[in-house]
């Protein structure tokens, strides 16, 4: 595939940048770059390997979903700078 300004142009387009044309040249240059490095990437071999899922051997991380108590109402609005016994109470911050 190459790369040129027009394809930079209308993918600077379509992406909604602004490319100053001072730097078009540039940005052609290394598209063509990175272009070039994926085909190299798609010339090797993988047949027989499998793809990777996670970059890590760890296959699941994640705790035991478990029920487990929370803390009370009380220790809950024991901190809290207003509240009536029952709810947190906070300025009115929507007025009709």
């Amino acid at each position: 595939m190459q790369v040129d300004t027009k394809l930079v142009a209308h993918l600077a387009h379509l992406s909604r940048l602004n490319v100053a044309p001072e730097k078009m040249d540039k940005l052609v240059a290394d598209m063509q770059d990175l272009v070039v490095f994926v085909e190299q990437l798609n010339a090797l071999d993988t047949t027989g390997t499998k793809p990777l899922m996670h970059m890590g051997d760890a296959v699941n991380v994640l705790r035991v979903d478990e029920v487990a108590g929370s803390i009370s109402r009380e220790a809950a609005l024991l901190n809290a700078p207003d509240s009536d016994g029952t709810f947190f109470k906070v300025p009115k911050v929507i007025n009709k």
